[in-house]
């Protein structure tokens, strides 16, 4: 990889050899063609040691202009990444701003919030949809604010997605009953949801059971909880100065080493975590990002079509999605058909339409491009490497070679001048 119109000047090795020719001075009759050692073809020893020895330094030279052109692309790699390094900060820096004076945009919009409250509420007969009821008519009994005070909030409501596709396809891989799970912080926050009489049979007249028959409503069947600290989190590098603590996840390639076409992200990084929750963490300062959201996803794509996401089958493991409503849920497991439009559903809410949130969108789209460059750059850095010590270690062998045959030809030339 050089650089486009640049014209490379390289410079021999600097490994300068006297030429053997200064060094020997033969006896005219050694050299004659009636007498003198010979080596086969009419070349004497002394002759066949001066070609050899000019043999082999023609082939320094040529191999030290090889160590210089791999040096050179060397430099230039790596001139590039710490480019891509500075452009990658200052566009972390302007994110940051954009991000900051995005919360105020978002927190004075309610309409998403009071969209996804009314999906919820939908959900009459659900765990979330009795604690949202509750919620939003202020219902203030003691004994419901103990039992939900360590509810963190429902799933649907915790996270945003830009795109309108994403949400819908995000929200059909999930599950309403996922979609509508309660997030809790530990073990001791899920125990007062639910209480159980002698026989171990569940008490439908406490907790949040003789909540929901409160104001008239039962819940039906199970309900899903998630305790933050009880599940197995990300612990891998997060993106520096990424405001939304977003996770470094390495890029998937196809057994040919290209990056497969389509491919948007992971799922778990394509969420935007509500502003009010980001500084939620665990006791040992894992964010929703790190456990919610990894836990739901883990490495899930997500492709812009469907025909994208087949041909990307060779390096999906944790399953993908499509924009166009493609779902592999994990690795031999399709799903086919088309969604059902008329069926009750829970989605990601979208952030408020402003043209700040339109500014942080392509300021993302540009950090991946950048960050898919940088990647693509060390992996050349890498094989430059490489290349430059391999033919370094040939050099080596050759000049060990080059240093023998001086020798060679020294000790013949000396015994050819010496007294007989």
């Amino acid at each position: 990889m050089y650089p486009t119109g640049q014209q490379m000047s390289f410079q021999t090795a600097p490994f300068i050899v006297q030429s053997p020719t200064t060094m020997m001075q033969l006896d005219p009759k050694e050299t004659s063609s009636g007498g003198g050692t010979q080596n086969g073809g009419g070349m004497s020893v002394a002759e066949f040691a001066l070609f050899n020895s000019d043999r082999l330094q023609s082939d320094l030279e040529v191999m030290g202009n090889k160590i210089k052109e791999h040096e050179d692309n060397l430099k230039f790699l790596k001139s590039q990444k710490n480019k891509l390094d500075e452009s990658i900060l200052k566009l972390q820096v302007h994110m940051g701003k954009l991000h900051t004076s995005g919360i105020s945009t978002i927190e004075n919009t309610n309409l998403q919030g009071e969209d996804i409250n009314e999906q919820i509420l939908r959900q009459v007969n659900s765990a979330a949809g009795v604690l949202s009821y509750v919620q939003s008519h202020h219902y203030s009994q003691a004994s419901q604010l103990d039992m939900t005070n360590g509810v963190v909030g429902v799933v649907a409501k915790l996270g945003r997605v830009n795109d309108e596709n994403l949400s819908q396809v995000l929200s059909d891989y999930l599950g309403t009953r996922s979609m509508l799970a309660l997030v809790c912080k530990d073990y001791k926050s899920v125990k007062p949801l639910e209480k159980y009489d002698n026989q171990g049979n569940v008490d439908r007249s406490g907790a949040i059971h003789g909540l929901a028959s409160s104001i008239g409503r039962t819940i039906e069947g199970h309900f899903d909880v998630i305790c933050l600290e009880n599940l197995r989190p990300y612990v891998g590098k997060r993106i520096d100065g990424d405001p939304q603590r977003r996770l470094d996840l390495p890029n998937p390639k196809l057994p040919n080493g290209e990056y497969p076409p389509g491919f948007l992200g992971y799922a778990v990084n394509l969420i935007q975590i509500d502003p009010a929750y980001l500084l939620c963490v665990t006791g040992y300062g894992y964010g929703l990002r790190e456990t919610l959201f990894y836990s739901l996803f883990s490495q899930l794509q997500v492709y812009k079509r469907r025909v994208d996401m087949v041909s990307a089958l060779p390096c999906i493991t944790d399953g993908a999605v499509s924009l166009d409503g493609g779902i592999i849920r994990k690795t031999g497991i399709f799903i086919l058909g088309t969604r059902d439009a008329a069926a009750a559903n829970v989605r990601f809410s979208k952030p408020s339409a402003s043209q700040t949130t339109g500014n942080y969108s392509e300021a993302e789209r540009q950090m991946n491009e950048l960050r898919w460059t940088k990647e693509k750059t060390l992996e050349d850095i890498k094989r430059a490497q490489v290349l430059r010590d391999h033919a370094l270690y040939n050099f080596g062998k050759k000049k060990e070679e080059f240093v023998r045959c001086l020798s060679q030809s020294s000790y013949t030339n000396e015994q050819m001048i010496s007294p007989r």
